[in-house]
Protein backbone atom coordinates (compact mmCIF):
# COMPACT_ATOMS: atom_id res chain seq x y z
CA UNK A 1 0.00 0.00 0.00
CA UNK A 2 1.27 3.44 -0.89
CA UNK A 3 1.65 5.75 2.08
CA UNK A 4 -0.34 8.36 0.16
CA UNK A 5 -3.30 5.96 0.18
CA UNK A 6 -2.96 5.45 3.91
CA UNK A 7 -2.75 9.22 4.48
CA UNK A 8 -5.84 9.82 2.32
CA UNK A 9 -7.83 7.22 4.31
CA UNK A 10 -6.55 8.68 7.58
CA UNK A 11 -7.79 12.08 6.48
CA UNK A 12 -11.24 10.66 5.75
CA UNK A 13 -11.33 9.03 9.19
CA UNK A 14 -10.07 12.23 10.83
CA UNK A 15 -12.98 14.19 9.34
CA UNK A 16 -15.63 11.62 10.36
CA UNK A 17 -17.55 12.49 13.57
CA UNK A 18 -19.60 9.27 13.85
CA UNK A 19 -18.06 6.29 15.67
CA UNK A 20 -19.84 3.67 13.54
CA UNK A 21 -18.67 5.32 10.34
CA UNK A 22 -15.10 5.45 11.70
CA UNK A 23 -15.23 1.68 12.26
CA UNK A 24 -16.47 1.24 8.69
CA UNK A 25 -13.61 3.34 7.30
CA UNK A 26 -11.02 1.41 9.33
CA UNK A 27 -12.61 -1.87 8.19
CA UNK A 28 -12.14 -0.82 4.56
CA UNK A 29 -8.58 0.31 5.27
CA UNK A 30 -7.68 -3.08 6.73
CA UNK A 31 -9.46 -5.00 3.99
CA UNK A 32 -7.59 -3.04 1.30
CA UNK A 33 -4.16 -3.24 2.97
CA UNK A 34 -3.25 -6.11 0.70
CA UNK A 35 -0.48 -8.64 1.14
CA UNK A 36 3.23 -8.56 0.52
CA UNK A 37 6.02 -11.05 0.22
CA UNK A 38 7.94 -10.19 3.35
CA UNK A 39 9.70 -13.08 4.98
CA UNK A 40 10.64 -14.30 8.44
CA UNK A 41 9.48 -12.17 11.32
CA UNK A 42 8.93 -9.05 9.17
CA UNK A 43 5.39 -7.70 9.64
CA UNK A 44 3.09 -7.69 6.64
CA UNK A 45 1.63 -4.43 5.38
CA UNK A 46 -1.70 -5.22 7.05
CA UNK A 47 0.03 -5.42 10.43
CA UNK A 48 1.76 -2.09 9.88
CA UNK A 49 -1.45 -0.40 8.76
CA UNK A 50 -3.35 -1.68 11.82
CA UNK A 51 -0.69 -0.12 14.07
CA UNK A 52 -0.25 3.11 12.12
CA UNK A 53 -4.01 3.74 12.34
CA UNK A 54 -3.59 3.92 16.12
CA UNK A 55 -0.43 5.99 15.87
CA UNK A 56 1.79 3.04 16.77
CA UNK A 57 4.90 1.87 14.98
CA UNK A 58 5.55 -1.26 17.04
CA UNK A 59 3.25 -3.73 18.83
CA UNK A 60 1.96 -2.63 22.24
CA UNK A 61 3.99 -5.35 23.98
CA UNK A 62 7.24 -4.29 22.31
CA UNK A 63 9.26 -1.82 24.39
CA UNK A 64 11.07 -0.53 21.28
CA UNK A 65 10.54 3.22 20.87
CA UNK A 66 11.51 5.76 18.24
CA UNK A 67 13.06 7.90 20.98
CA UNK A 68 12.42 11.05 18.98
CA UNK A 69 11.76 14.28 20.80
CA UNK A 70 9.80 17.15 19.26
CA UNK A 71 13.00 19.10 18.50
CA UNK A 72 14.35 16.24 16.35
CA UNK A 73 11.11 16.12 14.38
CA UNK A 74 11.11 19.92 13.96
CA UNK A 75 14.68 19.83 12.64
CA UNK A 76 13.85 17.13 10.08
CA UNK A 77 10.75 19.04 8.90
CA UNK A 78 12.76 22.26 8.63
CA UNK A 79 15.50 20.62 6.56
CA UNK A 80 12.96 19.11 4.17
CA UNK A 81 11.09 22.41 3.92
CA UNK A 82 14.02 24.40 2.57
CA UNK A 83 17.19 26.31 3.36
CA UNK A 84 15.28 29.32 4.64
CA UNK A 85 13.40 27.29 7.26
CA UNK A 86 14.81 26.43 10.69
CA UNK A 87 13.59 24.33 13.59
CA UNK A 88 12.63 27.55 15.40
CA UNK A 89 10.39 28.49 12.47
CA UNK A 90 8.62 25.13 12.72
CA UNK A 91 8.16 25.59 16.47
CA UNK A 92 6.81 29.12 15.95
CA UNK A 93 4.33 27.89 13.37
CA UNK A 94 3.29 25.13 15.77
CA UNK A 95 2.56 27.77 18.42
CA UNK A 96 0.22 29.48 15.93
CA UNK A 97 -1.41 26.38 14.48
CA UNK A 98 -1.40 24.13 17.55
CA UNK A 99 -0.95 20.75 15.84
CA UNK A 100 2.21 19.22 14.34
CA UNK A 101 0.43 17.49 11.46
CA UNK A 102 -1.02 20.77 10.26
CA UNK A 103 2.41 22.36 10.49
CA UNK A 104 4.06 19.59 8.45
CA UNK A 105 1.30 19.76 5.83
CA UNK A 106 1.83 23.51 5.42
CA UNK A 107 5.30 23.08 3.90
CA UNK A 108 6.15 22.16 0.32
CA UNK A 109 8.49 19.18 0.59
CA UNK A 110 10.32 17.23 -2.04
CA UNK A 111 13.06 19.43 -3.42
CA UNK A 112 15.88 19.11 -0.92
CA UNK A 113 18.98 17.21 -1.97
CA UNK A 114 21.34 15.40 0.35
CA UNK A 115 22.82 12.03 1.18
CA UNK A 116 19.93 11.11 3.48
CA UNK A 117 17.41 11.79 0.73
CA UNK A 118 19.12 9.27 -1.54
CA UNK A 119 19.50 6.79 1.31
CA UNK A 120 15.75 6.95 1.87
CA UNK A 121 14.98 6.19 -1.72
CA UNK A 122 15.23 9.37 -3.75
CA UNK A 123 15.44 13.12 -3.42
CA UNK A 124 12.32 14.08 -5.29
CA UNK A 125 9.02 14.32 -3.46
CA UNK A 126 6.82 13.47 -6.40
CA UNK A 127 8.91 11.03 -8.42
CA UNK A 128 9.12 8.08 -6.10
CA UNK A 129 5.95 6.98 -4.34
CA UNK A 130 6.49 6.19 -0.68
CA UNK A 131 4.97 2.94 0.61
CA UNK A 132 3.69 2.06 4.05
CA UNK A 133 6.40 -0.58 4.31
CA UNK A 134 9.16 1.89 3.45
CA UNK A 135 7.94 4.24 6.15
CA UNK A 136 7.91 1.40 8.68
CA UNK A 137 11.35 0.09 7.72
CA UNK A 138 12.87 3.57 7.92
CA UNK A 139 11.31 4.20 11.32
CA UNK A 140 12.56 0.79 12.46
CA UNK A 141 16.09 1.73 11.40
CA UNK A 142 15.67 5.03 13.20
CA UNK A 143 14.55 3.29 16.40
CA UNK A 144 17.64 1.09 16.43
CA UNK A 145 20.12 3.90 15.76
CA UNK A 146 22.43 4.21 18.76
CA UNK A 147 25.90 5.25 19.73
CA UNK A 148 27.99 8.12 18.46
CA UNK A 149 26.23 10.09 15.75
CA UNK A 150 22.90 8.37 16.28
CA UNK A 151 21.01 11.64 16.72
CA UNK A 152 22.28 12.95 13.39
CA UNK A 153 21.39 9.62 11.82
CA UNK A 154 17.83 9.90 13.12
CA UNK A 155 17.44 13.40 11.71
CA UNK A 156 18.83 12.21 8.36
CA UNK A 157 16.40 9.29 8.16
CA UNK A 158 13.42 11.39 9.14
CA UNK A 159 14.44 14.16 6.73
CA UNK A 160 14.61 11.58 3.94
CA UNK A 161 11.02 10.53 4.62
CA UNK A 162 9.62 14.05 4.81
CA UNK A 163 11.54 14.94 1.65
CA UNK A 164 9.49 12.35 -0.24
CA UNK A 165 6.13 13.32 1.28
CA UNK A 166 3.20 15.18 -0.14
CA UNK A 167 1.44 17.57 2.24
CA UNK A 168 -1.08 14.95 3.38
CA UNK A 169 1.58 12.28 3.78
CA UNK A 170 3.65 14.69 5.87
CA UNK A 171 0.63 15.45 8.05
CA UNK A 172 0.25 11.84 9.19
CA UNK A 173 3.94 10.97 9.17
CA UNK A 174 4.57 13.76 11.71
CA UNK A 175 1.69 12.55 13.85
CA UNK A 176 2.90 8.95 13.82
CA UNK A 177 6.47 9.97 14.66
CA UNK A 178 5.36 12.02 17.68
CA UNK A 179 2.60 9.57 18.76
CA UNK A 180 -0.06 12.21 18.15
CA UNK A 181 -2.25 10.44 15.56
CA UNK A 182 -5.56 11.47 17.19
CA UNK A 183 -7.93 10.58 14.36
CA UNK A 184 -10.47 8.90 16.62
CA UNK A 185 -9.15 5.36 16.17
CA UNK A 186 -8.80 3.62 19.51
CA UNK A 187 -8.23 0.00 20.41
CA UNK A 188 -11.96 -0.79 20.36
CA UNK A 189 -12.26 0.69 16.88
CA UNK A 190 -9.54 -1.54 15.46
CA UNK A 191 -10.95 -4.56 17.28
CA UNK A 192 -14.40 -4.04 15.74
CA UNK A 193 -12.91 -3.27 12.33
CA UNK A 194 -10.90 -6.52 12.35
CA UNK A 195 -14.03 -8.50 13.18
CA UNK A 196 -16.02 -6.87 10.37
CA UNK A 197 -13.26 -6.86 7.76
CA UNK A 198 -12.48 -10.57 8.10
CA UNK A 199 -15.88 -11.87 9.23
CA UNK A 200 -14.87 -13.27 12.61
CA UNK A 201 -16.72 -12.88 15.95
CA UNK A 202 -15.78 -9.78 17.93
CA UNK A 203 -15.40 -11.70 21.21
CA UNK A 204 -12.84 -14.05 19.62
CA UNK A 205 -10.89 -11.06 18.30
CA UNK A 206 -11.00 -9.61 21.83
CA UNK A 207 -9.60 -12.82 23.30
CA UNK A 208 -6.82 -12.98 20.70
CA UNK A 209 -5.90 -9.38 21.50
CA UNK A 210 -5.78 -10.14 25.22
CA UNK A 211 -3.28 -12.97 24.80
CA UNK A 212 -1.15 -11.36 22.07
CA UNK A 213 -1.35 -7.63 22.84
CA UNK A 214 -0.68 -7.09 19.13
CA UNK A 215 -3.41 -5.59 16.92
CA UNK A 216 -1.38 -6.02 13.76
CA UNK A 217 -0.75 -9.70 14.33
CA UNK A 218 -4.39 -10.36 15.21
CA UNK A 219 -5.52 -8.60 12.03
CA UNK A 220 -3.21 -10.78 9.92
CA UNK A 221 -4.25 -14.01 11.66
CA UNK A 222 -7.94 -13.11 11.28
CA UNK A 223 -7.43 -12.52 7.56
CA UNK A 224 -5.15 -15.48 6.80
CA UNK A 225 -6.30 -18.13 9.28
CA UNK A 226 -9.77 -17.05 10.33
CA UNK A 227 -11.48 -18.14 13.54
CA UNK A 228 -9.33 -21.26 13.91
CA UNK A 229 -6.17 -19.18 13.87
CA UNK A 230 -7.52 -16.66 16.38
CA UNK A 231 -8.54 -19.40 18.80
CA UNK A 232 -5.08 -20.97 18.53
CA UNK A 233 -3.34 -17.80 19.72
CA UNK A 234 -1.88 -18.08 23.21
CA UNK A 235 0.17 -16.15 25.74
CA UNK A 236 3.87 -16.18 24.99
CA UNK A 237 6.55 -16.02 27.66
CA UNK A 238 8.63 -12.92 27.08
CA UNK A 239 5.78 -10.98 25.47
CA UNK A 240 4.00 -8.93 28.18
CA UNK A 241 0.26 -8.33 28.27
CA UNK A 242 -1.58 -5.40 29.77
CA UNK A 243 -2.26 -5.58 33.49
CA UNK A 244 -5.79 -6.02 34.82
CA UNK A 245 -6.76 -2.88 36.74
CA UNK A 246 -8.95 -2.00 39.69
CA UNK A 247 -11.41 0.77 40.42
CA UNK A 248 -12.34 2.31 43.76
CA UNK A 249 -15.08 0.49 45.65
CA UNK A 250 -16.64 -0.30 49.00
CA UNK A 251 -17.01 -3.50 51.00
CA UNK A 252 -20.79 -3.15 50.96
CA UNK A 253 -20.95 -2.91 47.16
CA UNK A 254 -18.57 -5.86 46.74
CA UNK A 255 -20.53 -8.19 49.02
CA UNK A 256 -23.87 -7.16 47.51
CA UNK A 257 -22.64 -8.01 44.01
CA UNK A 258 -20.51 -11.08 44.69
CA UNK A 259 -21.94 -12.56 47.94
CA UNK A 260 -18.35 -13.43 48.87
CA UNK A 261 -15.20 -11.38 48.35
CA UNK A 262 -11.59 -12.27 47.82
CA UNK A 263 -9.50 -9.99 50.06
CA UNK A 264 -5.80 -9.21 49.62
CA UNK A 265 -3.42 -6.72 51.18
CA UNK A 266 -2.76 -3.71 48.96
CA UNK A 267 0.99 -3.16 48.77
CA UNK A 268 2.59 0.25 48.34
CA UNK A 269 4.80 -1.00 45.55
CA UNK A 270 5.23 -0.98 41.79
CA UNK A 271 3.41 -3.43 39.53
CA UNK A 272 5.52 -6.07 37.78
CA UNK A 273 4.87 -8.95 35.42
CA UNK A 274 7.37 -11.82 35.69
CA UNK A 275 8.02 -14.06 32.68
CA UNK A 276 10.07 -17.16 33.44
CA UNK A 277 11.25 -20.00 31.23
CA UNK A 278 13.42 -22.63 32.96
CA UNK A 279 16.71 -23.79 31.54
CA UNK A 280 16.40 -26.23 28.66
CA UNK A 281 19.25 -26.53 26.24
CA UNK A 282 20.40 -23.08 27.38
CA UNK A 283 20.21 -20.89 30.47
CA UNK A 284 16.93 -19.97 32.11
CA UNK A 285 15.23 -16.92 30.63
CA UNK A 286 13.79 -14.43 33.13
CA UNK A 287 12.27 -11.12 32.12
CA UNK A 288 10.49 -8.54 34.26
CA UNK A 289 8.13 -5.89 32.90
CA UNK A 290 6.54 -2.81 34.43
CA UNK A 291 2.86 -1.93 34.44
CA UNK A 292 3.46 -0.12 31.13
CA UNK A 293 5.17 -3.23 29.68
CA UNK A 294 8.60 -1.61 29.80
CA UNK A 295 11.32 -4.16 30.50
CA UNK A 296 12.93 -3.57 33.92
CA UNK A 297 14.78 -6.88 34.32
CA UNK A 298 18.24 -5.39 34.80
CA UNK A 299 17.02 -2.97 37.47
CA UNK A 300 15.54 -5.74 39.64
CA UNK A 301 18.09 -8.55 40.10
CA UNK A 302 16.28 -9.67 43.29
CA UNK A 303 13.28 -10.68 41.18
CA UNK A 304 15.49 -12.59 38.76
CA UNK A 305 17.15 -14.38 41.68
CA UNK A 306 13.77 -15.14 43.24
CA UNK A 307 12.60 -16.76 40.00
CA UNK A 308 15.75 -18.85 39.70
CA UNK A 309 15.50 -20.04 43.32
CA UNK A 310 11.73 -20.65 43.38
CA UNK A 311 10.24 -21.48 39.98
CA UNK A 312 10.59 -24.83 38.28
CA UNK A 313 8.16 -24.49 35.37
CA UNK A 314 7.38 -21.84 32.72
CA UNK A 315 5.17 -19.14 34.19
CA UNK A 316 3.81 -15.63 33.81
CA UNK A 317 3.05 -14.04 37.18
CA UNK A 318 1.41 -10.75 38.12
CA UNK A 319 2.53 -8.96 41.26
CA UNK A 320 4.31 -6.02 42.83
CA UNK A 321 7.83 -5.22 43.93
CA UNK A 322 7.99 -3.65 47.39
CA UNK A 323 10.87 -1.78 49.05
CA UNK A 324 11.77 -3.12 52.49
CA UNK A 325 14.05 -2.11 55.34
CA UNK A 326 16.57 -4.30 57.20
CA UNK A 327 13.77 -5.87 59.25
CA UNK A 328 11.68 -6.67 56.19
CA UNK A 329 9.13 -3.93 56.91
CA UNK A 330 7.72 -2.08 53.89
CA UNK A 331 9.08 1.31 52.89
CA UNK A 332 7.15 4.05 51.04
CA UNK A 333 6.49 3.80 47.33
CA UNK A 334 9.03 6.54 46.62
CA UNK A 335 11.79 4.17 47.75
CA UNK A 336 10.73 1.65 45.11
CA UNK A 337 11.12 4.31 42.45
CA UNK A 338 14.81 4.67 43.31
CA UNK A 339 15.25 1.15 41.98
CA UNK A 340 12.50 0.62 39.48
CA UNK A 341 13.97 2.30 36.42
CA UNK A 342 17.61 2.29 37.41
CA UNK A 343 19.84 1.52 34.44
CA UNK A 344 23.26 2.22 35.91
CA UNK A 345 24.95 1.38 39.22
CA UNK A 346 22.25 -1.16 40.04
CA UNK A 347 24.50 -2.89 42.57
CA UNK A 348 24.97 0.35 44.48
CA UNK A 349 21.24 1.12 44.32
CA UNK A 350 20.55 -2.38 45.63
CA UNK A 351 22.73 -1.69 48.65
CA UNK A 352 20.72 1.45 49.37
CA UNK A 353 17.24 0.05 48.75
CA UNK A 354 16.26 -3.62 48.95
CA UNK A 355 13.15 -4.85 47.16
CA UNK A 356 11.19 -8.09 47.25
CA UNK A 357 8.49 -9.39 44.91
CA UNK A 358 4.98 -10.33 46.03
CA UNK A 359 2.75 -12.13 43.52
CA UNK A 360 -1.04 -12.24 43.53
CA UNK A 361 -1.96 -13.79 40.17
CA UNK A 362 -0.86 -16.46 37.72
CA UNK A 363 -1.62 -15.91 34.03
CA UNK A 364 0.24 -18.90 32.62
CA UNK A 365 1.85 -22.00 34.07
CA UNK A 366 3.61 -24.94 32.42
CA UNK A 367 2.10 -24.38 28.98
CA UNK A 368 -1.42 -23.59 30.20
CA UNK A 369 -3.04 -20.16 29.80
CA UNK A 370 -5.16 -19.25 32.82
CA UNK A 371 -6.77 -15.92 31.83
CA UNK A 372 -10.21 -17.47 31.53
CA UNK A 373 -10.01 -19.37 34.82
CA UNK A 374 -11.63 -17.90 37.96
CA UNK A 375 -9.51 -16.03 40.50
CA UNK A 376 -9.62 -18.90 42.99
CA UNK A 377 -8.24 -21.34 40.41
CA UNK A 378 -5.50 -18.94 39.34
CA UNK A 379 -4.48 -18.30 42.95
CA UNK A 380 -4.32 -22.03 43.69
CA UNK A 381 -2.09 -22.45 40.62
CA UNK A 382 0.05 -19.53 41.78
CA UNK A 383 0.46 -21.15 45.17
CA UNK A 384 1.59 -24.36 43.49
CA UNK A 385 4.01 -22.56 41.14
CA UNK A 386 5.62 -20.84 44.13
CA UNK A 387 6.19 -24.13 45.88
CA UNK A 388 3.09 -24.38 48.07
CA UNK A 389 0.25 -26.88 48.20
CA UNK A 390 -2.29 -26.76 45.36
CA UNK A 391 -5.01 -28.38 47.48
CA UNK A 392 -5.25 -26.07 50.51
CA UNK A 393 -8.76 -25.26 51.72
CA UNK A 394 -8.70 -21.58 50.87
CA UNK A 395 -11.66 -20.16 52.75
CA UNK A 396 -9.66 -18.14 55.28
CA UNK A 397 -8.23 -19.36 58.56
CA UNK A 398 -6.29 -22.56 57.89
CA UNK A 399 -5.90 -21.86 54.18
CA UNK A 400 -4.22 -18.49 54.67
CA UNK A 401 -2.09 -19.87 57.50
CA UNK A 402 -0.73 -22.45 55.07
CA UNK A 403 -0.12 -19.76 52.49
CA UNK A 404 1.88 -17.65 54.93
CA UNK A 405 4.78 -20.10 54.56
CA UNK A 406 4.90 -19.69 50.76
CA UNK A 407 7.55 -17.08 49.92
CA UNK A 408 6.46 -14.40 47.48
CA UNK A 409 2.75 -15.29 47.68
CA UNK A 410 0.18 -12.61 48.45
CA UNK A 411 -2.39 -13.98 50.89
CA UNK A 412 -5.99 -14.34 49.74
CA UNK A 413 -8.94 -14.53 52.12
CA UNK A 414 -12.42 -15.55 50.94
CA UNK A 415 -15.16 -14.19 53.18
CA UNK A 416 -18.67 -12.77 53.28
CA UNK A 417 -18.17 -11.21 56.71
CA UNK A 418 -17.71 -7.41 56.72
CA UNK A 419 -16.18 -7.54 60.20
CA UNK A 420 -13.52 -10.00 59.04
CA UNK A 421 -12.74 -7.74 56.08
CA UNK A 422 -12.34 -4.79 58.45
CA UNK A 423 -9.97 -6.89 60.56
CA UNK A 424 -7.89 -7.83 57.50
CA UNK A 425 -7.78 -4.15 56.51
CA UNK A 426 -6.59 -3.18 60.00
CA UNK A 427 -3.86 -5.85 59.90
CA UNK A 428 -2.67 -4.58 56.50
CA UNK A 429 -2.42 -1.01 57.76
CA UNK A 430 -0.64 -2.10 60.93
CA UNK A 431 1.89 -4.00 58.80
CA UNK A 432 2.65 -0.79 56.94
CA UNK A 433 0.68 -1.44 53.75
CA UNK A 434 -1.92 0.73 51.98
CA UNK A 435 -5.05 -1.23 52.86
CA UNK A 436 -6.85 -4.00 50.98
CA UNK A 437 -7.98 -5.11 47.55
CA UNK A 438 -11.42 -6.65 47.02
CA UNK A 439 -11.76 -9.15 44.17
CA UNK A 440 -14.58 -11.21 42.74
CA UNK A 441 -13.58 -14.86 43.39
CA UNK A 442 -15.26 -15.97 40.16
CA UNK A 443 -13.70 -13.29 37.95
CA UNK A 444 -11.48 -14.07 34.98
CA UNK A 445 -8.33 -12.04 34.22
CA UNK A 446 -9.07 -9.24 31.73
CA UNK A 447 -5.83 -7.59 30.53
CA UNK A 448 -6.03 -3.82 30.32
CA UNK A 449 -9.54 -3.64 31.77
CA UNK A 450 -10.46 -1.48 34.76
CA UNK A 451 -13.65 -3.23 35.75
CA UNK A 452 -15.86 -3.85 38.72
CA UNK A 453 -14.29 -7.24 39.51
CA UNK A 454 -11.24 -5.73 41.22
CA UNK A 455 -11.71 -2.89 43.68
CA UNK A 456 -9.17 -0.99 45.71
CA UNK A 457 -10.10 0.29 49.12
CA UNK A 458 -7.77 2.90 50.62
CA UNK A 459 -7.96 4.57 54.01
CA UNK A 460 -8.04 8.33 54.59
CA UNK A 461 -8.53 10.67 51.63
CA UNK A 462 -8.78 9.64 47.98
CA UNK A 463 -5.92 10.34 45.62
CA UNK A 464 -5.80 11.21 41.95
CA UNK A 465 -3.16 10.50 39.34
CA UNK A 466 -2.88 13.80 37.42
CA UNK A 467 -0.85 14.88 34.40
CA UNK A 468 1.48 17.85 34.91
CA UNK A 469 0.70 20.44 32.20
CA UNK A 470 2.36 23.55 33.61
CA UNK A 471 4.42 25.05 36.42
CA UNK A 472 5.88 28.27 37.74
CA UNK A 473 9.49 29.15 38.47
CA UNK A 474 9.97 29.85 42.18
CA UNK A 475 11.23 32.96 43.89
CA UNK A 476 14.13 33.71 46.26
CA UNK A 477 16.04 30.56 47.19
CA UNK A 478 13.67 28.54 45.01
CA UNK A 479 14.20 30.70 41.91
CA UNK A 480 15.99 27.87 40.08
CA UNK A 481 13.27 25.33 40.86
CA UNK A 482 9.97 24.64 39.18
CA UNK A 483 7.04 24.65 41.59
CA UNK A 484 3.27 25.29 41.86
CA UNK A 485 2.51 22.58 39.33
CA UNK A 486 -0.62 22.70 37.17
CA UNK A 487 -2.57 19.44 37.16
CA UNK A 488 -4.96 17.90 34.64
CA UNK A 489 -7.04 14.77 34.15
CA UNK A 490 -7.97 12.95 30.96
CA UNK A 491 -11.05 14.23 29.11
CA UNK A 492 -11.40 12.04 26.03
CA UNK A 493 -8.36 12.70 23.85
CA UNK A 494 -7.68 15.97 25.66
CA UNK A 495 -6.65 17.07 29.14
CA UNK A 496 -8.74 19.19 31.53
CA UNK A 497 -7.11 21.18 34.33
CA UNK A 498 -8.18 20.60 37.94
CA UNK A 499 -5.91 22.90 39.93
CA UNK A 500 -2.36 23.49 41.08
CA UNK A 501 -0.25 21.85 43.76
CA UNK A 502 2.66 23.30 45.72
CA UNK A 503 2.18 21.68 49.13
CA UNK A 504 4.16 18.74 50.46
CA UNK A 505 7.30 19.30 48.38
CA UNK A 506 10.72 19.80 49.96
CA UNK A 507 13.57 21.74 48.34
CA UNK A 508 15.31 18.44 47.60
CA UNK A 509 12.20 17.09 45.91
CA UNK A 510 11.72 20.34 43.96
CA UNK A 511 15.24 19.92 42.59
CA UNK A 512 14.41 16.35 41.48
CA UNK A 513 11.11 17.43 39.92
CA UNK A 514 12.77 20.30 38.07
CA UNK A 515 15.33 17.92 36.60
CA UNK A 516 12.52 15.54 35.62
CA UNK A 517 10.29 18.18 34.00
CA UNK A 518 12.78 20.54 32.33
CA UNK A 519 13.18 18.32 29.21
CA UNK A 520 9.41 18.58 28.70
CA UNK A 521 9.12 22.38 28.85
CA UNK A 522 7.20 23.49 25.76
CA UNK A 523 7.11 27.27 26.32
CA UNK A 524 7.89 29.93 28.93
CA UNK A 525 6.36 33.32 29.63
CA UNK A 526 8.06 34.99 32.57
CA UNK A 527 7.62 32.69 35.55
CA UNK A 528 4.89 30.66 33.83
CA UNK A 529 5.90 27.44 32.08
CA UNK A 530 3.92 25.20 29.72
CA UNK A 531 4.86 21.53 30.06
CA UNK A 532 4.24 18.78 27.52
CA UNK A 533 2.06 16.03 29.01
CA UNK A 534 4.60 13.39 30.01
CA UNK A 535 4.76 13.17 33.82
CA UNK A 536 2.07 11.93 36.22
CA UNK A 537 1.78 13.06 39.85
CA UNK A 538 -0.13 11.25 42.59
CA UNK A 539 -2.00 13.98 44.47
CA UNK A 540 -4.04 13.84 47.67
CA UNK A 541 -6.86 16.25 48.35
CA UNK A 542 -9.51 17.07 50.92
CA UNK A 543 -12.45 17.80 48.64
CA UNK A 544 -13.47 18.26 45.01
CA UNK A 545 -15.38 21.48 44.36
CA UNK A 546 -17.09 22.85 41.28
CA UNK A 547 -15.09 25.75 39.88
CA UNK A 548 -15.13 27.93 36.74
CA UNK A 549 -11.39 28.55 37.14
CA UNK A 550 -10.24 25.29 35.57
CA UNK A 551 -11.27 23.68 32.28
CA UNK A 552 -12.58 20.53 33.99
CA UNK A 553 -15.19 22.60 35.83
CA UNK A 554 -13.75 21.31 39.13
CA UNK A 555 -10.97 22.20 41.53
CA UNK A 556 -9.10 20.14 44.12
CA UNK A 557 -9.37 21.67 47.59
CA UNK A 558 -6.12 21.52 49.61
CA UNK A 559 -4.22 19.39 47.08
CA UNK A 560 -0.91 17.97 48.23
CA UNK A 561 1.89 16.27 46.34
CA UNK A 562 2.34 12.59 47.24
CA UNK A 563 4.79 11.45 44.60
CA UNK A 564 5.66 10.92 40.94
CA UNK A 565 4.15 7.93 39.14
CA UNK A 566 6.86 6.93 36.64
CA UNK A 567 5.01 3.64 36.13
CA UNK A 568 2.14 5.57 34.56
CA UNK A 569 1.87 7.40 31.26
CA UNK A 570 -0.52 10.34 30.72
CA UNK A 571 -2.93 7.89 29.08
CA UNK A 572 -3.11 6.05 32.43
CA UNK A 573 -3.93 9.17 34.47
CA UNK A 574 -7.34 9.50 36.11
CA UNK A 575 -10.24 10.64 33.96
CA UNK A 576 -12.71 13.49 34.23
CA UNK A 577 -15.38 10.82 34.56
CA UNK A 578 -13.75 9.49 37.73
CA UNK A 579 -13.34 13.04 39.05
CA UNK A 580 -17.06 13.64 38.57
CA UNK A 581 -17.88 10.33 40.24
CA UNK A 582 -15.74 11.15 43.26
CA UNK A 583 -17.19 14.64 43.49
CA UNK A 584 -20.69 13.19 43.60
CA UNK A 585 -19.99 10.70 46.39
Amino acid sequence: MEFATFADRAGTIDAEPADLEIVAHVRELLADAGDDACGGAEPQTLEIVARFAQGRVFPAWDSTTLDIGPSTCYEAIARAAGTNVGADDVEDRLADVGEIGEVAASYDFGGQQGLSAFISGGAGGGGDDLTVREVYETLEDLAHAEGSGSQDRKVDLLFGLFNRCSSEEARYLARIVLSEMRIGVGEGTVRDAIAEAFDVPQDRVERALQVSNDYGRVARVARDEGLEGLDAMELEIGRPVQAMLAQAGTVTDALEEWDEAGVEWKYDGARIQLHYNPAGSGPADTRVFSRNMEEVTDALPEVVEFAADTLEEPAILDGEVVAIDADGSPLPFQEVLKRFRRKHDVAKAREDVTVRPVFFDCLHADGEDLLEEPLTTRHARLRSVLGGSDTADHTGGDGTAADADVEGLSLLWLTDDPDEIESIDADALEAGHEGIMLKNPASTYSPGRRGKHWRKRKPDVETLDCVVTGAEWGEGRRATFLGTFELAVRAGDDLATVGKVATGITDEKLSELTELLEPHIAAEDGQDVDIEPAVVFEVGYEEIQTSPTYSSGYALRFPRFLGVRPDKDPADADSLERLERLQGQ
